[in-house]
């Protein structure tokens, strides 16, 4: 009342004239509160737009989606084969991502195949899969004098056969760890597969203790990714055409080609050289299949061998010229290693003629979303001193040791690392007291939709499970720091669909997402995507504030999922968690 008096008495004391124009201020600005708060109150309870611009998480109480039909059971909005023909052949651009307009966006829920069942559990899964839950029979058809996989009732059966070893996989891999040693002791930890086939190569590491991200694109091999997958092997789809791959540079330890297909020395050697930036330095490749081992295979290779001799001294020296060294070579496999240090790299930008010549400063070697690749090459950074292969710790100590490039985060450090690691063990402890699922065979393809440091992940490490840490496009650069512990991720614009199959993660974790995207993303289509890709009876970890736990659970529901609020592990009034999972459904076309 103090504050009206004396507010009141300043006014008398100036003209009588302020006094009706304070009152008329006072009337308006009540209206414009009231009629505020009942439209506010009426987008609350009445809006059937589940999102809008700059306003997006103002949620109804209750939404609904219809399904897609049926033919959308595999839908891949950004890969999608009903629009390749918009876009061009060369260097295969229509297989990259090109990802629907937002007037174009599907509003639905994608439907399981009929006859769909709850995946086999690992690790029995590695070798087989219903064939109803991914029922293409191009590669069994066309591969299968190769044993890549084979029908039998009811499943597809893996026996781990591929193109470039006929002996099986695991006979193959012993070969190339006879050429390769620090694929026994922990050195090599995290790979990568291009043209990954149906993963045979990936699948079999995982019993290494070498965590592989197997990638290929979207094509006529139906199903590579999916087929990964289904069978809990990581994967994701992609191709290296136009654009750098979605990882960092100096990442994998080691990269692997198997008769990919991939024309190495084509296009100024681009394909290479993106290789070359995501392998960190000291960091493997590994070629078998044309044109290594010419001199006896080339007869079936429908060639001469003149010119498979051309094309592996053409191969020799591209990669001389990118400073990797021939490291050993035996029947079909030969290695490659890269440069450890930058000794090779300086002495290459002596010569004017040099080519490829070295990146300027006006690419961050990091920068990977949508990113055109160039002809230059990556030189990795001289202030980075443990980042190679040969500094770095091996497996698994790796994994809580704080990486050198922590620092390049803002406002990273040791202690912050250290904080992050103790935080995530506390919440993951958390986490399987509410969801007990968690390191049961229930749950192995987990990701992580917006991670730090990959602190999830590193909690979970002896549970049965792998996670695909996601960092935003958006968000620090932090992604670096996750392949430096040993574990694997990507980056991704949560604003438009992940490069995956339908139905392909058991347990999807959010982290903040909403509330750090609210200004850029519709949270329909992000819960619609992550309906996508969760399996039927999947779960969702959803850690939000308090402010869109409601308005999540709300469209959980018109997702046809099951949720339910629980308390974090501080019990803090500002966050909740959301603890939901899919139910499993069958197209109404099928009934």
């Amino acid at each position: 009342m103090k504050y009206k008096d004396e507010k009141y008495e300043k006014a008398e004391r100036g003209s009588t004239k302020i006094l009706p124009k304070t009152v008329l201020l006072i009337l308006l600005c009540g209206l414009s509160f009231y009629l505020g708060g009942f439209y506010c109150g009426k987008n609350k309870l009445q809006v059937n737009d589940v999102a809008k611009a700059g306003s997006s998480y103002n949620s109804p109480q209750s939404v609904s989606f219809p399904e897609c039909s049926s033919d959308y059971q595999d839908y891949t909005p950004c890969t999608d084969p009903r629009k390749w023909k918009k876009y061009g052949t060369h260097r295969l651009t229509f297989m990259e991502r090109h990802c629907p307009p937002v007037f174009d966006r599907k509003q639905c829920l994608v439907p399981p195949p009929n006859g769909y069942k709850s995946p086999i559990r690992w690790p029995k899964s590695k070798n087989e899969c219903w064939y109803r839950n991914v029922p293409y029979d191009w590669i069994n058809k066309q591969k299968s004098n190769q044993h890549w996989l084979k029908k039998e009732g009811e499943k597809f059966i893996f026996p781990g056969g591929g193109t470039m070893f006929p002996n099986g996989v695991s006979a193959y891999v012993d070969l190339m760890q006879d050429l390769i040693p620090e694929m026994k002791d922990g050195t090599i930890r995290t790979a990568i597969d291009t043209g990954c086939g149906v993963a045979s190569w990936g699948g079999d590491l995982l019993d290494r203790g070498i965590l592989t991200v197997s990638l290929a694109p979207r094509d006529n091999h139906e199903a590579q990714v999916q087929f990964a997958l289904e069978r809990g092997i990581p994967a994701i789809l992609g191709i290296i055409s136009t654009q750098r791959l979605p990882f960092p540079s100096n990442s994998f330890d080691m990269a692997h080609c198997s008769r990919c297909l991939i024309p190495w020395t084509e296009f100024g050697g681009v394909y290479l050289l993106e290789i070359h930036r995501i392998l960190r330095p000291g960091g493997f490749w590994v070629l078998s299949g044309p044109p290594v081992n010419y001199e006896n295979r080339w007869k079936g290779w429908d060639t001469t061998v003149e010119e498979q001799r051309s094309n592996y001294e053409k191969l020799q020296d591209l990669l001389s010229s990118m400073c990797f060294k021939l490291y050993a070579k035996k029947d079909d496999i030969a290695v490659w290693q890269k440069s450890p240090d930058n000794t090779c790299y300086n002495k290459l930008s002596n010569d004017p003629d040099a080519y490829p010549p070295k990146c300027d400063d006006s690419l961050e070697p990091d920068s990977a979303w949508y990113t055109p690749l160039r002809l230059c090459v990556v030189v990795p950074s001289p202030k980075l001193k443990k980042t190679d292969l040969e500094s770095t710790p091996k497996w698994p100590e790796r994994l809580h040791s704080t990486p050198e490039r922590v620092s390049d985060v803002p406002g990273g450090n040791g202690g912050l690392f250290k904080r992050d690691s103790s935080k995530w063990k506390t919440r993951a402890k958390h986490y399987k007291k509410l969801l007990p699922a968690i390191g049961s065979d229930k749950i192995r393809n987990v990701m992580d939709m917006n991670t730090a440091y990959g602190g999830l992940a590193a909690a979970l490490v002896d549970d049965p499970l792998w996670v695909m840490n996601v960092v935003s496009s958006y968000a620090a650069n932090t992604l670096p720091v996750v392949f430096d512990r040993g574990l694997i991720g990507t980056y991704h614009d949560w604003c438009e669909a992940f490069s995956t199959y339908p139905r392909t993660y058991d347990l999807l974790h959010v982290d903040g997402l909403f509330t750090s995207e609210s200004q850029r993303c519709e949270m329909k289509y992000v819960m619609l995507e992550m309906d996508r890709i969760l399996r039927p009876n999947g779960y969702a970890i959803i850690r939000e504030s308090s402010y869109f736990a409601d308005t999540i659970a709300s469209v959980a529901k018109g997702l046809r999922w099951s949720c339910r609020k629980e308390q974090t592990e501080s019990e803090s009034e500002n966050e909740k968690l959301l603890v939901c999972q899919k139910k499993l459904w069958y197209s109404s076309e099928t009934k």
